[in-house]
């Protein structure tokens, strides 16, 4: 592995370090959990930004495309195993997964709430309560469906010289980015996990009108909503 000075990437608009390397022994297999931090800026408004993510990798992931998820950070369920989400689930499915094939990258980005913050997350989750989904909580607390754009886990990618990958993932935003970074998409691996009756109407949200993808389902169209642009990070 390349040093943090050596790993620095910069961009006019993307800046990107390592900032630690260290061995993570887990319940599934002894994983190397990078650190990394991006200082960012917006092009209409010229603000920075701090965004940061971790990193688990395991074997040589050059041999052969690995498989790769990029889970977004969920403390509900992730830590407190929430039945509102299947992502504790669908995150621990990764884990195995890549333990189970001998190597491969799982990218933790810090997008609570499809990017809208654990407290503002939680209102989400109030309006939910009452009745509105999960597109609708988030526009009327006057936030875009999905705030993510999946930047940062590609800049890593290319940082670790991943030139093609099998991807871990239900969501087709995912996907397009991915692709439209010039990184060849093998194969799609389905994140299909068994689900709670408490997420049910959030998931016939996210494949109804986010288009996600979930066994015995066609995708759908979004409907209603725009998801973010896909930027070309091959700039």
């Amino acid at each position: 592995m390349q040093t943090t000075k050596e790993a620095d990437v910069e961009t006019p608009l993307f800046s990107l370090k390592m900032i630690a390397e260290v061995n993570m022994p887990t319940r599934w297999a002894n994983f190397r959990m990078l650190g990394f931090e991006a200082v960012r800026q917006q092009e209409n408004s010229g603000r920075r930004y701090t965004e940061t993510a971790l990193v688990l990798i395991l074997g040589d992931i050059h041999v052969a495309p690995p498989i790769v998820r990029i889970h977004s950070q969920c403390a509900t369920g992730d830590i407190f195993h929430s039945l509102r989400c299947d992502c504790h689930d669908q995150l621990h499915l990764a884990l195995r997964t890549i333990a189970d094939e001998g190597a491969g990258i799982l990218l933790y980005e810090h997008q609570e709430g499809r990017g809208i913050g654990l407290m503002e997350k939680l209102r989400a989750y109030a309006l939910q309560d009452q009745g509105l989904d999960t597109i609708e909580a988030n526009l009327q607390l006057g936030h875009a469906v999905d705030t993510r754009d999946f930047q940062l886990p590609v800049r890593i990618l290319q940082f670790l010289q991943i030139s093609s990958l099998r991807l871990m993932t239900n969501n087709p935003q995912k996907i397009a980015t991915i692709q439209s970074a010039g990184i060849k998409l093998v194969e799609r691996v389905a994140a299909d996990v068994a689900s709670s009756p408490h997420a049910a109407g959030y998931l016939a949200t996210k494949r109804e009108k986010l288009g996600h993808i979930y066994a015995g389902h066609t995708p759908a169209n979004a409907v209603g909503c725009e998801l973010n642009p896909v930027y070309s990070l091959a700039k």
